[in-house]
C-alpha cells in the first residue's frame, strides 16, 4: 500500500495494517476492530466523527513507516 489519503478506504488500510485500528481509538472513533464495521473512506469517517483529518492521516502515514520500516 502507497501513501494513506483522506480517500483511503478503512477496510483496506486494516486488512494490510491491523495495528493501525489503535491511531482511530486514539482520534475519537469506535474501535473497528471489534466494534461495528466501517466501509468507507478515512475523510467520511473523519467528517461523521469531527476528526481533524489531516493530523489523523499525518499519524496514520508515521505509524504506517513504521510498521514498514520493521519488515
Amino acid at each position: 500500500m502507497n501513501e494513506i489519503t483522506a480517500d483511503t478506504h478503512i477496510d483496506e488500510l486494516l486488512v494490510e495494517y491491523p495495528s493501525l485500528s489503535k491511531t482511530f481509538i486514539e482520534f475519537g472513533m469506535p474501535c473497528l476492530v471489534c466494534g461495528e464495521p466501517f466501509w468507507g473512506t478515512i475523510a467520511e469517517m473523519s467528517k461523521q466523527h469531527r476528526t481533524d483529518i489531516e493530523k489523523l492521516v499525518n499519524q496514520l502515514n508515521q505509524r504506517k513507516a513504521q510498521i514498514d520500516a520493521k519488515s
